[in-house]
């Protein structure tokens, strides 16, 4: 009468890196959106509208993003220089606070 109901172990979302393509949880890896206004924000808590992707938690990954298209190509817009500069630096603090030091 009673079928017996294997355990089911839920699997980690998992999250490409924009810049350097690998696979990662999704815990392992930094948001980025796009908001309704155009900017592009650092999404820590990763709730925000809008559109996003994700980067590495490795200061390679996100050179290579800010100085190439990348981001503007996985976000579907373009993106001022003065924003990527405040990206660039929040990204820097934050990198050093997640990897400590």
């Amino acid at each position: 009468m009673y079928k017996a109901r294997a355990a089911t172990i839920k699997a980690a979302p998992q999250r490409t890196c924009a810049a350097c393509r690998q696979v990662k949880a999704k815990r392992e890896m930094v948001r980025l959106v796009r908001t309704a206004t155009g900017e592009v924000e650092i999404d820590i808590a990763g709730k925000k509208d809008g559109r996003g992707t994700y980067l590495c938690r490795d200061r390679a990954c996100w050179d290579k993003a800010l100085k190439s298209q990348q981001l503007e190509h996985a976000l579907k817009g373009k993106i001022d220089s003065d924003n990527l500069a405040r990206l660039g630096e929040a990204g820097e603090k934050l990198l050093k606070e997640l990897n400590g030091g």
